[in-house]
This record gives structure tokens, C-alpha cells and sequence, in this order.
């Protein structure tokens, strides 16, 4: 069966008495009407119809496909009208924390997109790394990478798969050398990240089954990872940055993924609410809309998207992008 016109042709005929009251019914032509209701009987491989000049009666076979195919259509209009009324009626304020690199250079863009088609639903949007308390501060959801400190907090999935990367400038590499191995790094400047008073300073890596941490240094140390992504472009060190913050940049030459044979840990990208009763409907359609973007985003040197979450998940984590 080439698509559900071809049946609904179908239905429309038997129930108005012929291919003209079909076409009416559906607001088609009668060439259009025709041409379906022939590729049906084609693909099903009977005669659905007897058709005399003057009048068209069903066959058995008919009868039969018509007492199967009119709950069907039922259904999926019943299913279509729910989708457009729980559309219609999503609205309210949701408050969401965001990290700062991610939130400004990606997420913001993908929330005005989501406003465009959820016109009720009004956002209330802060940006910072730091992992918000979604119990205390006025968040409704955060989105937030890594495991999570709180297991009582439900962590709906983005990205499962979300590496960090070695990047930096090609301004850098041209004047001080790539790294031809994370240890390379003591021989670098690194740009550090800080949240809540630690410095992020120690990074992993894995390749073939061996993990390697390397301490590191740099005359850089920022709280905002923004900033540190920004210190990366404009040449003056080594940024140990997750995929999704630096795809961009690395699709189009404005930082280099160094030591791409190793891969740095796994930070998934989660968004984060305090418990199942706070997934509002504009939540949970803002989760799948989400979701639905991250998985367009391309793996730098792969040729295939990062897998879709699953499922809704609970995890422990790390709260650097």
C-alpha cells in the first residue's frame, strides 16, 4: 500500500457511493481519487469495487477491507486530533538552568525555535555551570552533563554518547605543536575550568582498553565554560571541551581535534527535574523536542549522528561541559 491516502480514497468511495463523492469528501480531483483507488487494488492484488456506468458496489473482498479499514482511520484521526489539542493547550512558565557555553551557543536557538511552535509556553531561562538546585533555587528543569549527584533526581536522557575532546586553534598548533599524546600535554598550555572553587585540572583519557590521567597547567582558569571555549579560538591553549560544545568549530576549522586516536570521558547530557509529577506536558515536550535536535548533530570525524535516547533514566555525574 503506497500511503493512507490510498485507503482513505477507499473508505471515502464506499461510504459516499463513488469515486466522486470520495473526491469531494477529501477534497481531491477525480484523476487523484482514480489513480488511488487503482494502485490500492494493484497492491492488494483484487477488485475492491464493481463498477457499471452509472454505479459502483463493493466486491466481497471489499466488504471485507472496509469493515477492517474504518477503525483504523478512526484511530489515527482520534490519534490526530489528541496530538493537536495537547499542542493547543501547552502553556505556562518553565524555568530552566542551563550550562553556559552549551545554553548560549546551541540551546538558545533550539528554545526559540521551540517558542515559534509552543506560542503559551513562556520561558524563564540562567545560565550557569554551576548544578542548580532544582529542590531550592526557582528551576523547574535543568540540563546539566554528566552523572548526577542526586539519584532522586529524574534525568531524562539527550545524548547519551557525549565524549570529551582535545581541541585548540590552528593558530596554536602552528606555533607550539600538537600533542602527540595526552602526556604531550605537560608540554602545553592548558585552559582549566573551576566550579566551586576546584579546578578541573586533571583529564582522561581511554583508548584500546588502557585509561591515562594526565595532570595538567595553563595561565588560564575560568568558572565559565564560555570563556574557556573562547581562549581555545582565539589561540591560547588547549581546551578539554565535550563534543557537542565544539562540533561546530571543529566542522568548520576554527579548532583542531587533537590526539583524536584517544577519547576523553564520557559526559552524557541529560535534562534534569526534580521528580516525575514536575513533567509537565510543556516538559516533556520540550524534552523530545530536544532530543530530536541533539541527535541532528554530527560526531566530529564519524560520519553518523550520535545515537537518540531511550528512555527516561536515573544516573550519578559530572557537571562540566
Amino acid at each position: 500500500m503506497r500511503n493512507l491516502q490510498d485507503l482513505e480514497v477507499f473508505v471515502a468511495a464506499a461510504e459516499g457511493g463513488g469515486l466522486s463523492a470520495a473526491a469531494r469528501a477529501l477534497n481531491l480531483s477525480p484523476a487523484v481519487t482514480s489513480a488511488a483507488l487503482k494502485r490500492l487494488e494493484a497492491s492488494l492484488g483484487v477488485a475492491l469495487f464493481v463498477r457499471t456506468t452509472r454505479s459502483m458496489r463493493l466486491t466481497i473482498e471489499g466488504e471485507r477491507l472496509l469493515m477492517r479499514a474504518q477503525p483504523v482511520l478512526e484511530s489515527l484521526r482520534a490519534a490526530e486530533n489528541e496530538a493537536m489539542a495537547r499542542q493547543a493547550v501547552v502553556e505556562g512558565q518553565v524555568q530552566i538552568s542551563l550550562p553556559s557555553d552549551l545554553g548560549r551557543n546551541q540551546v538558545l536557538a533550539w528554545l526559540n525555535d521551540f517558542q515559534e511552535k509552543y506560542p503559551g509556553v513562556q520561558l524563564r531561562l540562567h545560565f550557569s555551570d554551576r548544578l542548580a538546585n532544582i529542590y531550592r533555587d526557582p528551576v523547574d528543569i535543568a540540563i546539566r552533563f554528566g552523572k548526577l549527584p542526586d539519584s532522586s533526581m529524574v534525568a531524562l536522557p539527550l545524548i547519551a554518547e557525549n565524549p570529551r575532546l582535545l581541541c585548540a586553534s590552528p593558530a596554536y598548533v602552528a606555533a607550539r605543536g600538537a600533542p602527540a599524546s595526552p602526556e604531550d600535554l605537560k608540554n602545553h598550555n592548558c585552559l582549566c575550568f573551576v566550579l566551586d572553587e576546584t579546578v578541573y585540572n586533571r583529564w582522561s583519557f581511554h583508548k584500546a582498553g588502557v585509561t591515562v590521567t594526565v595532570p595538567v597547567q595553563g595561565d588560564r582558569v575560568a568558572d565559565d565554560s564560555d570563556v574557556v571555549r573562547r581562549w581555545a579560538m582565539s589561540g591560547h591553549g588547549i581546551a578539554y571541551r565535550s563534543r557537542v560544545d565544539v562540533f561546530g568549530e571543529i566542522a568548520q576549522g576554527r579548532l583542531l581535534h587533537l590526539c583524536a586516536d584517544w577519547e576523553g570521558e564520557n559526559v552524557p547530557l541529560y535534562l534534569l527535574v526534580a521528580g516525575r509529577r514536575q513533567i509537565s506536558a510543556a516538559v516533556r515536550l520540550l524534552h523530545e523536542y530536544l532530543a530530536a535536535r541533539c541527535a541532528e548533530m554530527p560526531r566530529p570525524g564519524l560520519s553518523q549522528p550520535p545515537p537518540a535516547p531511550a528512555s527516561p533514566d536515573r544516573a550519578p555525574a559530572h557537571p562540566l561541559g
